[in-house]
C-alpha cells in the first residue's frame, strides 16, 4: 500500500507514541486459511477421492464447522481445545463424514491426521513477514496474540521459526481464553508495563483483534487481503470489510511491509 505524503505523516504522527507491539499469528502473520484450503482438498482426494469430490467434501466440512464451532467453548469441549486441537478437530471430521452416511472413527481419525500433516506442511509466512519483524524487533518489544490450542499455536511459532522475536506469548490454550475477551488485552498490557497508547495491535480481525484493542485503549493496524476469507465460509464470501458506524483503527494496512516504514525510528 502506498502513502501519499500527508497519509504518511499523519499515520507516523498517531502511532509516535507506540512502544510495544502484539501481532495476530494466523492471517497476520503466516497465511492460515491458504494453508488449511489446499490441506483439505488433498486430505479428501486422498482418502475420499475415489467416492466424493474434494469440492464436495469441503463444503460438507464447512457445514458441519459452521454447526460445531459454536459448541467448541461449551463445557464438553472447551476444556480439551485449551490443551489440544486433536480431540475437536477429529470430532470436526466425524460429524463432516456422517453428512455422507459414514459411521468410521478410524476414518474421522485418520482425515483428522492427515489434515493436520498436510496443513502444516503449507504454512508459511506471509512473503514480507521475516523483514518486517526482524526491523521491528530491534526497535520494540513484540508479543504475539493468538487465538488455538496451545499445542497447534506453539507448533506453528516453532515451524514458521519466529518464536525468538517474541518477548511475550498470549496464546488462548495458554491464557484460557481467547480474544476478544478483555482479559486477554490487560494481561498484555500489564506484560509490557505500558500505558495503553503506547502499544499497537497488528491484526487481521476486526472483531477478535482491532475492536478490543480500540476499547482497551491501544493503538491498531488492521490488515486486509484479498486471502482472508476462510474455508469455513459460504460460497461468495468477501474478506471482512471496513465498519460502517463504530470505533475506527488507527490505520488499514494490505501488507506488512509498511509498519517498517511507519514504525522504525
Amino acid at each position: 500500500m502506498e502513502f501519499s505524503g500527508a497519509e504518511l505523516a499523519q499515520l507516523w504522527g498517531e502511532l509516535s507514541s507506540v512502544k510495544a507491539i502484539y501481532f495476530d499469528l494466523d492471517d497476520t502473520l503466516c497465511a492460515y486459511w491458504n494453508a488449511s484450503k489446499a490441506a483439505l482438498h488433498a486430505t479428501f482426494d486422498q482418502h475420499l477421492g475415489d467416492r466424493h469430490t474434494p469440492a464436495d467434501m469441503v463444503n460438507h466440512w464447512a457445514e458441519t464447522y459452521r454447526e460445531f464451532a459454536p459448541l467448541i467453548k461449551s463445557d464438553e469441549w472447551y476444556p480439551l481445545y485449551l490443551v489440544s486441537g486433536d480431540p475437536t478437530r477429529k470430532e470436526h471430521m466425524r460429524r463432516t463424514i456422517a453428512r455422507i452416511g459414514l459411521q468410521d472413527e478410524a476414518l474421522a481419525a485418520t482425515l483428522s491426521a492427515t489434515y493436520r500433516f498436510e496443513r502444516n506442511s503449507r504454512l508459511a509466512l506471509f512473503s514480507d513477514a521475516l523483514a518486517t519483524l526482524t526491523t521491528l524487533h530491534r526497535h520494540f518489544p513484540l508479543g504475539v496474540m493468538t487465538n488455538g490450542p496451545a499445542d497447534i499455536q506453539r507448533e506453528e511459532l516453532s515451524q514458521l521459526g519466529i518464536a525468538s522475536f517474541f518477548s511475550h506469548f498470549f496464546i488462548e490454550g495458554e491464557v484460557g481464553v481467547g480474544k476478544p475477551d478483555p482479559h486477554v488485552f490487560q494481561q498484555a498490557e500489564l506484560a509490557v508495563g505500558l500505558a495503553p497508547d503506547e502499544i499497537l495491535m497488528v491484526g487481521n480481525s476486526f472483531g477478535h483483534d482491532i475492536r478490543p484493542a480500540i476499547l482497551a485503549g491501544w493503538k491498531t493496524i488492521w490488515l486486509r487481503r484479498d486471502s482472508d476469507v476462510p474455508p469455513s465460509a459460504r460460497p461468495g464470501t468477501l474478506p471482512e470489510m471496513p465498519p460502517a458506524d463504530g470505533p475506527q483503527p488507527t490505520g488499514i494496512l494490505g501488507e506488512l511491509a509498511p509498519l517498517t516504514q511507519l514504525l522504525a525510528r
